[in-house]
């Protein structure tokens, strides 16, 4: 069993109490903690250290990875918890209807079958906290109330809002730029095998599940794509042809810009520490709460008892709409 140094054990004290740190923060207290400076050997040394720490936190069922931000592209790093039990669940400091209040947003922005990573602020506070009831049906939970836990009838509309606003806070979801709700960089991080469980689309080029990303245009094709991955493969130094992969259909719609081509570098490499903003929702959610005013250790929220997703398709998502 290899004995982790002081360094290794300052790496981690430093992501479990800040959380996750983006790739360049990361880096920046590496080379403090280690004294190597940024270099072509410094990635080498990275892995190095991140394998050792993995070997000793394996034993406790914990793993220090690496995910990307599906909404703007940048790499972080942080410590997850790989047991999804009823006794890990109690190290967390949200209630039972906050985390089912949690999984049902989850559940709302992956069903979604344009990948475009949202739902309005309207639609995650309406989510129906019955449906996490294990074995309960959509009839028996619009008929039989009773099977209820007491717990979920009395989450009202304000509990609603000051989770959203706590989440939002401890990164398990996000407000993105045009002012909707989208996983965090912690759902990111924690969620990577309950996303491969639950069939959720991966992308053509990274293989990672593509909750926020690109569509063929061909209707009949299910080829989704990161747009940083879009960047990579669509770069005009490799001179590819932008057409689905699959399909051969000509990819139109991207928001990809001829001059983000140019200047993107290998996604692996260190990113921008560049945050989109997170726009208030103070004022949107005040109108909610006056509408309905009858309807809060470690901060790890347990997923692997998701109800089943129900599967969307792009045609019916689109008629929806």
């Amino acid at each position: 069993m290899p004995t982790l140094s002081p360094r290794h054990h300052t790496l981690i004290q430093a992501l479990l109490s800040r959380g996750p740190l983006s790739e360049n923060d990361f880096l920046s207290l590496f080379s403090q903690v280690t004294g190597k400076t940024s270099g072509p050997q410094q990635q080498q040394l990275v892995d190095e250290y991140l394998r050792k720490i993995n070997q000793e936190l394996s034993y406790v069922q914990f793993e220090l990875r690496a995910c990307r931000n599906q909404y703007e592209g940048n790499v972080y790093y942080g410590v997850v918890n790989n047991v999804a039990d009823d006794q890990s669940k109690l190290g967390t400091k949200y209630t039972v209807p906050q985390i089912a209040f949690y999984k049902g947003i989850i559940e709302a922005i992956i069903q979604d079958a344009e990948a475009r990573g949202s739902i309005s602020n309207t639609d995650a506070l309406y989510v129906r906290l019955e449906m996490q009831v294990q074995g309960l049906s959509d009839s028996q939970s619009q008929g039989g109330s009773s099977q209820v836990p007491p717990a979920f009838k009395n989450f009202s509309m304000s509990h609603k809002e000051k989770t959203l606003d706590q989440l939002v806070k401890d990164q398990w979801l996000c407000s993105t730029p045009d002012g909707k709700i989208g996983l965090g960089v912690r759902s990111f991080l924690d969620l990577r095998s309950w996303f491969r469980t639950n069939e959720v689309p991966a992308c053509e080029v990274c293989n990672e599940a593509a909750v926020k990303a690109e569509l063929c245009q061909n209707e009949a094709c299910s080829v989704r794509i990161h747009q940083y991955c879009l960047k990579k493969k669509f770069s005009q130094k490799k001179r590819v042809e932008r057409v689905c992969p699959t399909c051969g259909t000509q990819w139109h719609g991207s928001s990809v810009k001829a001059e983000d081509l140019e200047n993107e570098d290998d996604p692996n490499a260190p990113s921008q520490n560049t945050q989109p903003p997170e726009p208030s929702r103070k004022k949107r959610l005040r109108s909610h709460q006056e509408a309905d005013s009858e309807t809060a250790g470690s901060d790890s929220l347990q997923t692997s008892s998701f109800a089943d997703v129900k599967r969307v398709t792009r045609r019916s998502a689109r008629l929806r709409d």
